[in-house]
């Protein structure tokens, strides 16, 4: 005698039954009066969040590992997606104008100190204003400087390179406008500070990442580049050009082209010839960089360094 063979089941709903699982109900208010109030201060006490959705237990100190590797995972992920490998990194004072407006505010400075003379305040106002125009010309040599970039990497059919720069306003903003014209993808890594900013409108949808830690921020600028262009700049920009420096100078990180812009700037704001005098560098640490005045003198010695050293930007591999 043969037994019934049983039909092969159709496959199993993947969210739905047709009965309810006991824990799909809450206990019963005729087994439990109180099950309503108790309920929520269960379900409504933090420890009962799912980890991932629980913003305070993420910012607590033991999370602290955590936070550092998603910070670093999602612009990553993000670069990664769009296979940019190398980059032009872009630094420079957000109090860099652009030269109209530097102008202008030169204009009005000038018309507050006529109303008021001899008065230190506007006087020193005035003084700013006329050197935030001198300084304004660097604003159109990163623009123009995110051009050529940009233009470049169209040319040579390459999404690979790119220019990245804090995605902040000054400098940075010029050297993302430029690429943003030349039709190119422009990358910015802005930082969350406790005073709001906004980063600069000339980013690509998606390549603006924010954030929370610097050092994530620093080894991302570090991690693509290809060459480091520094426009006259304050503390921000200094903090990026020597950890730059430090990191191949000790071989930390392999070498690559440091322009610094505006010598008169530069040789002002730090004597590296004094340096070298008293020892604290080699010479070889002084060549770690040079001065460019223009957009294309830039440009043009970052292309002949990489051919000198046998790299390219444009091979598709990282510099």
């Amino acid at each position: 005698m043969s037994r019934h063979r049983r039909a092969i089941p159709k496959p199993a709903h993947p969210t739905q039954r047709n009965e309810p699982l006991p824990w799909e109900r809450p206990k019963s208010l005729d087994e439990e009066a109180e099950v309503n109030i108790r309920l929520r201060e269960i379900m409504g006490h933090p420890s009962y969040a799912e980890a991932d959705r629980d913003v305070d237990f993420l910012h607590t100190d033991a999370m602290r590992g955590v936070r550092l590797q998603v910070d670093y995972l999602k612009a990553e992920q993000g670069l990664a997606a769009r296979d940019i490998r190398h980059c032009v990194v872009v630094f420079g004072s957000t109090r860099l104008r652009e030269p109209g407006t530097a102008h202008c505010e030169l204009d009005v400075a000038r018309r507050a100190y006529e109303a008021s003379p001899g008065e230190a305040a506007r006087e020193r106002a005035l003084r700013l204003a006329e050197r935030r125009v001198e300084l304004s010309r660097y604003y159109e040599v990163g623009r123009e400087l995110g051009r050529l970039v940009g233009s470049a990497a169209r040319q040579q059919g390459d999404s690979h390179l790119a220019i990245m720069t804090g995605g902040g306003p000054g400098g940075m903003e010029a050297a993302n406008r430029g690429a943003y014209e030349a039709g190119a993808v422009t990358v910015g890594m802005n930082i969350t500070l406790p005073r709001e900013q906004y980063p600069n409108p000339y980013l690509t949808p998606g390549l603006c990442y924010q954030f929370h830690y610097f050092a994530m921020r620093k080894l991302h600028f570090m991690k693509r580049a290809a060459a480091i262009v520094a426009l006259p700049g304050g503390y921000g920009t200094l903090d990026e050009l020597f950890g730059a420096l430090t990191l191949i100078q000790t071989r930390k990180a392999k070498p690559f082209p440091i322009v610094l812009i505006g010598e008169d700037y530069w040789r002002k704001v730090f004597d590296v010839d004094f340096l070298l005098e008293s020892g604290s560098i080699d010479k070889e640490d002084r060549d770690l960089f040079w001065y460019a005045e223009t957009a294309i003198e830039a440009w043009d010695g970052i292309r002949a360094w990489h051919e000198t050293n046998g790299s390219s930007l444009f091979d598709g591999t990282p510099a």
